[in-house]
């Protein structure tokens, strides 16, 4: 029998308005979500985690991986602009290739999840590629939970959520939003990777949070 694989995948705005306490919150969280994450044989053996960073472009910041076999992790670094459509392709092209290799090791990957974190507005159109990704012509479209802060816009972030959309209230500064944002994606990593372990019929389960401390949460809006 094929080993469940959960992949999940933050993709994080790296444009200069994240620039200081915000990008140096989860340059601080992301170290200690993986050894967390490492940690916890059950949890290491059923999920996978990538890091894509953007801002006027895209890049995978870290390649989905077992956690077990990452010993260094990336430092997001402050830069351009806020482009979500660059965002959403590399993400798209991440998927297909990382789904491929996943069932080629033998393993049966499981729809992504996506934690998309972001604190302004997207300075080009994104539309196009967004409806590609989260089409369900492709199959391996992921479930998408969108965070956000500072000068976010909430239609926006409400759009770009396939699942539910997070907005950061007046009562967290930037570093603490970051921090609580950490603590939700730990959570539903290691949540959806106990539960899927403990079903005895073998199906996955994944675990989303409901509401985050300091963030107002929305309903995700098609486009």
């Amino acid at each position: 029998m094929s080993e469940q694989v959960l992949p999940f995948y933050l993709v994080c705005d790296e444009s200069y308005s994240m620039q200081g306490p915000p990008l140096d919150a989860i340059n601080r969280e992301l170290p200690q979500i993986y050894q967390e994450i490492a940690s916890n044989p059950v949890v290491a053996d059923r999920a996978r985690l990538g890091i894509i960073g953007f801002s006027t472009d895209a890049e995978v910041l870290l390649p989905l991986a077992d956690l077990n076999d990452v010993h260094s992790i990336p430092q997001l670094t402050p830069r351009g602009a806020t482009n979500y459509g660059a965002a959403f392709s590399l993400l798209k092209h991440t998927i297909e290739q990382d789904i491929a290799a996943l069932k080629q090791a033998g393993h049966t990957p499981y729809r992504p999840t996506v934690f998309f974190l972001t604190d302004g507005l997207p300075t080009h159109d994104w539309h196009v590629e967004h409806k590609e990704l989260t089409s369900e012509a492709f199959r391996a479209h992921p479930h998408i939970l969108a965070f956000g802060f500072g000068d976010v816009d909430q239609a926006t972030l409400q759009q770009v959520a396939t699942f539910r959309a997070f907005i950061a209230d007046s009562s967290l500064s930037p570093a603490q939003a970051l921090r609580e944002f950490a603590r939700q994606l730990l959570n539903s990593v290691v949540q959806s990777a106990i539960a899927s372990s403990a079903d005895p019929s073998g199906a996955a389960h994944l675990s989303f949070p409901q509401h985050a401390t300091g963030y107002t949460v929305l309903p995700a809006d098609p486009i």
